[in-house]
């Protein structure tokens, strides 16, 4: 009986290092979106506690604002038809940058509230803050420091 699990164990073992072995994702996040009512307020939101410069385009009846990405995962706030916000349901964890206090920091000021504040997880996996924004999305921010 004894061999039998072993040779099941060892059955398991194998597969599974062969699907790692196979695995072609480095990434499973490939794109995201941030749904809201307001595309101007909510974009102005996102300029303001990242201090950047969104670029919006409309097509086919949605609104787009798009995150500033040079290259990795990039991102957009969308305003049109089924596109609505929510403090339920996935969670998406954006950059904080070096430390995220100072994202966090303006999300009150820029319409938002913050709901977490910077919270320790542990030395290798850094910090992270919870909010919602100015269209009543929860949000993570996530940072090193």
């Amino acid at each position: 009986m004894g061999s039998t699990v072993n040779l099941k164990d060892k059955i398991k073992e194998a597969n599974l290092k062969k699907l790692k072995e196979q695995s072609v994702f480095k990434n499973f996040v490939t794109w995201f979106e941030i749904p809201a009512y307001n595309h101007y307020r909510s974009v102005a939101f996102f300029n303001y506690i990242y201090g950047i410069e969104m670029t919006s385009v409309e097509l086919n009846g949605f609104a787009m604002g798009f995150f500033p990405a040079e290259s990795g995962i990039g991102g957009a706030i969308v305003t049109g038809p089924g596109c609505v916000p929510s403090e339920v349901g996935p969670l998406v964890y954006l950059n904080g940058g070096e430390d995220l206090n100072t994202v966090l920091s303006r999300v009150n000021e820029a319409g938002g509230r913050v709901v977490m504040e910077k919270t320790f997880l542990s030395e290798t996996a850094g910090y992270f803050a919870l909010f919602i924004d100015s269209e009543g999305n929860r949000l993570a921010l996530h940072s090193k420091h």
